[in-house]
Parts: C-alpha cells; structure tokens; sequence
C-alpha cells in the first residue's frame, strides 16, 4: 500500500483511514513517500505492546544486519549530532540522558509554573485587537509553549519564532529524499545558534536548564558534545510541537462541538478531564516516533521482519472501539480515559506534565475571556502541517467576539 501519511490532505482527517485499517489489516506495511516500507500498528493493545516491548528498539543501529545497514539511506552529516538525543537511543544510553533532565519536569516542579503561564495566556489574550479576530496557532497556542520552554532553558524569548521556524522545517522532513535537503540549512542554522548558546552559558552560568546541562557535562555525567546538543535541540522541539498541537487541535475540536464546549464553560473544574479527552480524540502525535524490530516479532498474527521501521499509531489506538465506548465521540467527561497520547513504557513523554498544565490554563482561558469563539470560516479551508508523526495546523482563524 501507498500512502503519503505526511501530506496536508491526508492529516486533514486520518481517522477512517485508521478505522479500516483496526478492522481490516490491523499491521500493515506501507510504501512511504520515500519509498521506505513502514509498518503501521493500530490497535490500541498491539500499540500499547509496542511501546513497551523491548524487541523493538530505538536506535536502528542495534537492529539491522551488516547487510541492511549498507542499505539504509545516507544521513548528511550535518543531522549526525541530533541522531544522539535520548529519543532515539534504547538503554543504558536512553537512561543515563534521561536522568539529567527529569527532575525538572516533574509534576510538583511544573506545577510552579502555573502562576507564569496564567499570567502568559492573559497577556496574549489581551493584545487581541478591538475586531476580535486572531490565528490561534500564530497568536496564541504557538506563544504559549515556546515562551515557557525558551524561559526554562535560558534562551532569550525574542529568538522563539526563529527556533519554530527552524523546528518546523526540520519536523516536516523525510529521513531520505528532497524534503531531507531542504530541511540541512534550518539544521544547521539551529545547531549554530546551540552551540553559541551553549558557549555563553559555560562562560556565565545562569539559573537555567541550558546552564545546568552544560555543568552537568563538565561534572563528570558523560554527557558528549554531541550529546548536548541533541538534549537541548530535542527539548525547544519536543517542549513546544507537541502543546502547540493540543492548544490548537483541542480548541478546533471545541469549537465543532459547541455542547461540549459550553458544558466546559459552565464547569471549569472539568479542564482536566477535558484535557484528556482533547489528547485522546485528536492526539498531537498522530505516531509514536519510529522503532525498528530487533528480530522476527509476531503481532496480531503478522510476522515484522527483523530491521523493520514500525510506527505505533497513537491516533488509530486513541480511537479504538475495543478500548473506548464511542470512540469518535467527543466527551470531556470521560472516565476512565486510558489514552495513549503521550506513549507508554521508558520513552513515556517527559514534558507530559507540563503539557497537561500549559494546555489545561491556555483552554480555560480562552474559554472564559472569548465567549464568542467560533472559526472564521469553514473547516475545509484550514491548512494541516505536513509531517509523519506531529499532526497540527498551519493556521487557525477565529473570531472570539
């Protein structure tokens, strides 16, 4: 089969496509745009098996045969540093990462940030012009998350928008093809404005999670350069694409469910169920990110070959009947609501708690200062972001008043 999962069309509504998959060919191979066979998983228990399975690694080098290797394609050299962040590395290497940077994402931690982030989504709000019209992702979900997390590293929130700019690139590109060689200069670009960073910081510690990094290194933690870099690129990616997603796929799906929408204005205290519900129904990351078969693995009946690239679907599992009740369905109550947004085992999302926070704050706020939000303009004209795994919109164009 053949399938551009990255294109615009296709992210614009993926859902029955998934639908026929659970019931028809729940492990699929595909033909990705560039012409590598993927494997897609998208029943919730196969889905959830994957992400804890440890027969199917993260790092493609602990997989492939010598044979395989020499057919993989060639990564510019250029993208080799980013290759070592923790996202892409199986244990012990996985681990060690991991724990340099957990303790700041712990919830108790993040919870310290509400008083900042209430503050932040006010302000925002507040710059709206008098017509009441806005983008939501340009004005408001996109500044939310890369304000916070450009305050928690130490990078100077007026470079945010070139950081995005750079991240958007990078995330929408293809591990082969033209996409990958459009995607170097933004790379490079974003590896440049690191390593300065990074420089300064050693040069002049601050109170910020770049300079605790940077000791950390010099501290004896092995943590290469190359490490670095990747553990800091890999936080201003993941700390902002995914919430910028939540903000703005949930309040889109706010929007289409008017009832749903109103009950959450009458009832505030719902913002947290609410907000699983808005992870579940139109999950920020419609894949987890890629794994690789470390032998012949059987999964509903399907053998995956040995070295082969497989993508759990986080979307399709999120909607699956076997789990849910009224799985397409949007309902802020539910409960239980044992959803797979932010993955599941040792690559579990890190930034999850402060995602909840951001997005919990940045939709009952808008909630209560728009009461008027509605889209302006139908939802066949909105634009969708290419990219495999993220799945987001360009743009959003409401009224509030």
């Amino acid at each position: 089969m053949r399938v551009d999962l990255a294109s615009p069309a296709f992210k614009a509504n993926p859902h029955p496509f998934y639908a026929r998959l659970r019931e028809e060919e729940p492990v699929c191979p595909v033909t990705l745009p560039d012409r590598q066979t993927a494997w897609l998983i998208t029943r919730y228990e196969d889905v959830a098996m994957v992400l804890k399975d440890g027969r199917f690694a993260k790092d493609r080098g602990n997989v492939l045969s010598p044979e395989q290797a020499a057919r993989q394609p060639w990564v510019p050299k250029t993208f080799r540093p980013l290759t070592r962040n923790m996202l892409d590395l199986d244990v012990p290497d996985h681990t060690r990462l991991r724990s340099l940077v957990h303790k700041a994402f712990t919830p108790r931690l993040v919870e310290r940030m509400r008083e900042r982030v209430q503050e932040l989504t006010r302000e925002l709000l507040e710059l709206i012009p008098d017509r009441g019209r806005m983008d939501l992702i340009r004005d408001y979900a996109l500044p939310v998350p890369t304000t916070i997390i450009a305050e928690m590293l130490g990078v100077p929130v007026k470079d945010r928008h070139r950081f995005h700019r750079w991240s958007s690139v990078i995330v929408s590109s293809n591990p082969s093809g033209w996409r990958m060689w459009k995607a170097i200069p933004s790379a490079l670009a974003f590896l440049r404005y690191i390593r300065r960073l990074v420089r300064a910081r050693k040069a002049s510690p601050r109170d910020d999670l770049v300079s605790a990094l940077a000791s950390a290194e010099e501290a004896g933690e092995q943590l290469s350069e190359d490490e670095l870099l990747a553990m800091i690129f890999l936080l201003l990616i993941a700390g902002h694409e995914t919430t910028v997603n939540l903000i703005g796929n949930g309040a889109l799906a706010l929007m289409e469910h008017p009832e749903q929408m109103a009950k959450l204005r009458l009832e505030p205290s719902l913002i947290r169920t609410a907000i699983e519900e808005l992870l579940r129904y139109e999950s920020p990351l419609e894949t987890a990110t890629e794994r690789f078969a470390r032998e012949d693995v059987a999964v509903a009946g399907v053998t995956i070959p040995r070295g082969a690239l497989v993508y759990a679907v986080l979307a399709s599992a999120n909607r699956d009947p076997r789990q849910f009740v009224e799985p397409d369905c949007l309902d802020i109550s539910r409960d239980p609501n044992r959803h797979l947004a932010f993955g599941l085992g040792i690559h579990y999302c890190l930034g999850a708690p402060l995602a909840r926070l951001e997005g919990e704050i940045a939709i009952n706020t808008l909630l209560a200062l728009a009461p008027g939000l509605c889209l302006a303009g139908d939802r066949t004209q909105l634009r969708w972001r290419r990219g495999l795994v993220l799945r987001g919109l360009e743009s959003l164009p409401v009224v509030l008043r």
